[in-house]
C-alpha cells in the first residue's frame, strides 16, 4: 500500500511539473515545448480587409514558423492569395503554413473588389 501511495505521489508531481512548463504565448522553448514550436514557432495573424486596403500591409515571421492568418472582411468581399506560397484565404476564414521558405511573398487580393483592386497588395516577409 505505501509503495503504491508513493508512486501514485510520484506520478502526481511529474503531471504538475510537465503542466507548468507548457508552452504558453510568451514561451522561449525550453523542455515543454512542441518539436514545431521549438524549430521555430507560431504566429498567428488577422488582416483586416477593407475597401482598398489590407491592415497589416506587411507581415514578419522567422523560417520555421507554423503560419496561421486569418483574413477578416471589415469592408466589400475580398480574399488573400500568397505568391510564391500558393496559398489562399478567402475572407473571414483562416490559412495554415509552415513558412519553409525565406525571402519577401506578394499578397494580393484574390478577388476583384473594384476600382481599387490593384492597390490591394501586401508583403509577406520570412527571415
Amino acid at each position: 500500500m505505501k509503495k503504491w501511495l508513493a508512486l501514485s505521489a510520484m506520478l502526481l508531481a511529474a503531471m504538475l511539473i510537465a503542466a507548468g512548463c507548457g508552452g504558453g504565448k510568451n514561451d522561449k522553448g525550453g523542455s515543454g515545448a512542441s518539436p514545431a514550436a521549438a524549430a521555430g514557432g507560431s504566429q498567428a495573424i488577422t488582416i483586416d480587409a477593407t475597401n482598398f486596403k489590407f491592415d497589416p500591409g506587411e507581415i514578419k515571421v522567422k523560417k520555421g514558423d507554423e503560419v496561421s492568418i486569418t483574413l477578416k472582411n471589415s469592408q466589400g468581399n475580398h480574399a488573400l492569395k500568397i505568391e510564391g506560397y500558393d496559398k489562399e484565404v478567402k475572407g473571414n476564414a483562416t490559412v495554415k503554413f509552415v513558412a519553409d521558405k525565406t525571402g519577401e511573398f506578394k499578397f494580393i487580393c484574390s478577388v476583384f473588389c473594384g476600382k481599387g483592386h490593384g492597390d490591394m497588395v501586401g508583403k509577406l516577409i520570412v527571415e
